[in-house]
């Protein structure tokens, strides 16, 4: 099962969204670079502990 994940126009506020939720989340970790989507995302995996799909429904949630 694969999820698309809702970073677009509005990633800077799901960006701050996320940076509440999880304190342990810096810019850096939340940087989006056009085409590097999935190693943000393993980033966030590493950092956070979850899986790719609890990833996808925690943005998609934002």
């Amino acid at each position: 099962m694969r999820s698309t994940i809702g970073i677009s126009g509005n990633w800077e506020q799901q960006k701050g969204e996320l940076k509440l939720k999880f304190a342990a989340l810096t810019d850096s970790d939340l940087l989006f670079l056009e085409g590097k989507k999935e190693e943000m995302l393993v980033k966030l995996q590493m950092k956070l502990g979850k899986t790719k799909e609890e990833l996808y429904k925690i943005i998609k949630a934002l």
